[in-house]
């Protein structure tokens, strides 16, 4: 797609997720408790779901919106098909 909707409000929470990541390494480099690990790797996960759905609100919000208005049959078809297929894929959507 041409304009691609910019997803750049999210390099500051992909960064703090970089340094949570290497937080957990360094716990694991020290032998921390695993519960400790566990509850770190659980913030993480939370804030990628956070910044996926963002990214997928615009995604909607965007390229759907716009392909679906004034385009071919054939054009909203393939963006309908498109979400489908992430939402079988079951990759938390």
């Amino acid at each position: 797609m041409k304009n691609n909707p910019s997803h750049k409000e999210n390099i500051v929470a992909l960064k703090r997720i970089e340094g949570q990541i290497r937080g957990i390494q360094r716990m694991i480099e020290e032998e921390r408790y695993c519960v400790d690990i566990l509850i770190q790797m659980r913030s993480v996960i939370k804030a990628i779901m956070s910044v996926k759905n963002k990214i997928y609100q615009r995604h909607l919000e965007h390229c759907v919106v716009d392909s679906l208005k004034g385009k071919s049959d054939a054009e909203k078809k393939k963006k309908i098909d498109e979400i489908i297929d992430l939402l079988s894929k079951k990759i938390g959507f």
